[in-house]
């Protein structure tokens, strides 16, 4: 009798491949398996951030827990040395709640696949671009009002 290798049953393998197309990040979210999105709080009226933590060409994922309500949003900074933000979210694709990921200087919908340059964030809006979120660079800080996020809560 040989010895035989044991394989990977059906959902390890469908977890696998997920993990290896989408990334880890996603496949962990979409299993339930935690959250890619960073847990942030407001100060006040409005989330700030330290551009330190978010210039570097990555696209970077919060969440803020408000009313009972996850809004999810990502912030990035884009070749042209602007620093974007927008809803983990767009105006066709929201209801599937699976968001966008970074592929180089793209950000691509989970859900249909449309890819959108970075540095079209916060420029062009509508159909499946990401929706953008108001935000403002004071000093060293990102600053996204609060009342900004509450208006996009309906994504979510």
């Amino acid at each position: 009798m040989r010895n035989r290798i044991p394989v990977p049953g059906g959902l390890t393998f469908a977890v696998l491949a997920l993990a290896l197309v989408l990334g880890a990040a996603p496949a962990r979210a979409f299993f339930g398996l935690g959250s890619r999105h960073t847990a942030v709080t407001p100060q006040g009226d409005a989330v700030l951030l330290p551009l330190a933590g978010v210039a570097d060409g990555k696209a970077h994922f919060f969440e803020l827990r408000d009313a009972g309500k996850a809004v999810r949003f990502f912030v990035v900074q884009s070749a042209d040395g602007v620093v974007r933000a927008a809803f983990d979210a767009c105006d066709v694709c929201y209801h599937a709640r699976k968001g966008y990921v970074q592929d180089g200087e793209q950000m691509v919908c989970v859900n249909c696949s449309q890819r959108f340059h970075v540095a079209r964030i916060n420029e062009v809006q509508g159909g499946c671009n990401p929706a953008p979120l108001e935000r403002t660079v004071d000093g060293d800080t990102l600053r996204i009002p609060l009342a900004a996020l509450r208006a996009g809560a309906g994504y979510f």
